[in-house]
Order: C-alpha cells, then sequence, then structure tokens
C-alpha cells in the first residue's frame, strides 16, 4: 500500500513582501514589520483562528529545536531565533514561518500521501494574506524569492518516504537518477543537506519557475507512486523468498526497542525503520501512526521536553530507551 511507505505530504510556499528588503534574518526591525504584518493581515482577512503567535526567542532551546524536529518549523529558522517567529495552527499542522531566507514559509503537512489537501491548506492561507498585502510578483518570472530555485510558483512539495528495502537492495543510486530525470530532488529526512536517517528520504521539486502548482504536484506524487511501487516489490520479495531473515530482523528490532535500557540515536534509526517495516507488513501489531511518532519523540529535543530537564550523554541515551518502551508500552 501507499501509505505504508509514505510517512507525510508536505507543500511550501515562499513569499516576499514588495517593499522590504530580501532576507531579513541579520535586519530584526525588517523582522518585525514581517511578523507584525502578517500577523495583522490573517486577523483583517478574518483567518487568524487557531494560530499560535510563537516568537522563537521567547521560547527555550529545547522547545524550538522540538518543533524543527517534528518539521513544524525548519532548521533554517532556528538559525535566526533572535527575530524569527512562526504562527502555526496545530489542529492541522498548517504554519507560517516569518524571517528565515524568505520573508514567508507558507507550509502544511498531511499524514500519508495527500499534497492535494496540503496545497489546498497552503492557498487558503496564500489567498487570504494575498487580499490583505502586497507580494512581490513580476508578471513574466512569477513570486519572487531569495532564493532563484524557488522563483516562479514558490512552491515545493514533498513526500517523506521510508524505503528501507530500496536501501538494503542497494537501489538508491538508480533512484536518485530516476528523480533527477523528473527534475525532482531526493534528499534526508529534515531536508537540504541532511542525512537518510531510518532509510527516510524526503522526495520534492527542485524549481519551481516554468511549472504551474497542479504540474509539480502532479509530478511529485506520479515518482512518489513510482517509488511505492518498487519499495512494495521487494517487500513482497522477502515475505515470500526470504521471510525467515525479514523476521529475525523485525523482531530483534522489536526485542531491543522494548528491552533496550540505553539506546543511541543511530541505534534508535536502525531499529525504528526495522520496526516500521515488520508494522507495515503485518509482521508487528503495531499501528503506523504510534510508530511514526516514536520518530520525533525519540528526538533530542522531544527528551528534553519530556524529562523537564537538558540531558546528554548516557542520560540521553536512558531517556531515550525509557520513552520508546513507555510508548510501544501503549500498543499492548
Amino acid at each position: 500500500m501507499r501509505n505504508d511507505v509514505v510517512l507525510s505530504s508536505r507543500v511550501r510556499l515562499a513569499r516576499n513582501y514588495e517593499d522590504i528588503p530580501f532576507d531579513v534574518s541579520g535586519r530584526p526591525e525588517f523582522a518585525a514589520v514581517c511578523a507584525s504584518r502578517t500577523v495583522n493581515a490573517l486577523k483583517a482577512a478574518g483567518v487568524d483562528k487557531g494560530f499560535d503567535l510563537f516568537r522563537l526567542k521567547d521560547m527555550s532551546d529545547a522547545s524550538r529545536k522540538a518543533m524543527a524536529e517534528s518539521r513544524l518549523i525548519s532548521r533554517d529558522l532556528l538559525n535566526n531565533a533572535q527575530s524569527a517567529a512562526a504562527l502555526i495552527r496545530p489542529q492541522d499542522a498548517v504554519t507560517v514561518m516569518m524571517g528565515e531566507d524568505d520573508h514567508l514559509r507558507i507550509q502544511a503537512i498531511r499524514p500519508e500521501m495527500d499534497l492535494l489537501s496540503a496545497a489546498a491548506a497552503c492557498f487558503r492561507v496564500d489567498d487570504a494574506l494575498s487580499r490583505q498585502v502586497n507580494f512581490a510578483f513580476d508578471e513574466q518570472l512569477g513570486y519572487l524569492t531569495a532564493c532563484p530555485t524557488n522563483t516562479g510558483t514558490g512552491m515545493r512539495a514533498s513526500l517523506l518516504m521510508h524505503l528501507p528495502m530500496l536501501t538494503k537492495a542497494k537501489k538508491m543510486g538508480d533512484v536518485g537518477q530516476l528523480v533527477a530525470k523528473v527534475g525532482l530532488n531526493i534528499r534526508g529526512v529534515y531536508g537540504e543537506g541532511s542525512e537518510a536517517l531510518g532509510n527516510i528520504y524526503q522526495v520534492s521539486n527542485q524549481v519551481t519557475l516554468g511549472r504551474t502548482e497542479q504540474e509539480l504536484i502532479a509530478t511529485v506524487t506520479a515518482l512518489g507512486n513510482q517509488l511505492c511501487d518498487m519499495e512494495n516489490a521487494l517487500r513482497d520479495k522477502a515475505k515470500n523468498e526470504g521471510r525467515i531473515p525479514l523476521e529475525d530482523m523485525v523482531f530483534r528490532a522489536w526485542g531491543a526497542m522494548t528491552n533496550a535500557r540505553l539506546m543511541p540515536l543511530n541505534e534508535f534509526y536502525q531499529h525504528w525503520s526495522n520496526l516500521r517495516l515488520g508494522a507495515a507488513m503485518g509482521l508487528l501489531k503495531l499501528p503506523l501512526p504510534l510508530v511514526d511518532a516514536l520518530l520525533d519523540h525519540a528526538q533530542e529535543a522531544h527528551l528534553c521536553v519530556w524529562a523537564e530537564e537538558a540531558l546528554s550523554g548516557a542520560a540521553l541515551e536512558e531517556a531515550r530507551a525509557t520513552r520508546i518502551r513507555e510508548m510501544l508500552g501503549m500498543a499492548k
């Protein structure tokens, strides 16, 4: 099934105000104008309900990093913590980031493969803002952005995919070539510059100029479906031709995750990947949303928030093991 492979779908729109210089990260006075203007525009449009305003400088380091671990904000936004802010509507995972490279990054995340719903949520916010403010726009180029690769629609559509069998079969080189042929990118779980931890990959469009939003969504969705088919074919083969090694790998991961007292992060990713594979293939009676939630809750900042103290070294590994056992115990 597609949703056994796709963890989530995300759409992000880059927008800039026409009368403010690009990249306000080093200019707090302009960053403040971006934030106040956006808040007032959403209120004037009557779509501010449900949004909470977070000024990163007023948050603890662990709290803002935990939001980045959950991908509610970007890791790049953390670099501008003294001036950046985010409007977040938690009930449907819609975020308006203010003060990154672009003035605004409007983002929506949906579980599983659902780019159309994510896009619709972003465009509702974008349309509401556009009725109140003027964005930098060129009739020929489209929306103007700090980075030329975002100029045009300003849209990035991405799928977060779990591809353990393609990785184990050493097929990711072929996947990379396939992705490049259709003008897309494949990256790690946290986007550009990050590793494919836990065999998780992010597939997204590379440029936005010269293609409509509908074309970009259709391209990413089509490739996502193709990768799902390739991954599922290898899963079926393993289940039919190598069931004992497959089960051994899955149940070893279950044993480690439910019994370990110390869990280093790299080891967690390996066991988590095998655990999710077992749940997706019906070898473990675990709901996928619970397994996917583990991915966030086992991260450092989440654990510090959970423990209500700064953690490092063995204390962090102990807390991770405890939290994993606690969450997996909910499934029994």
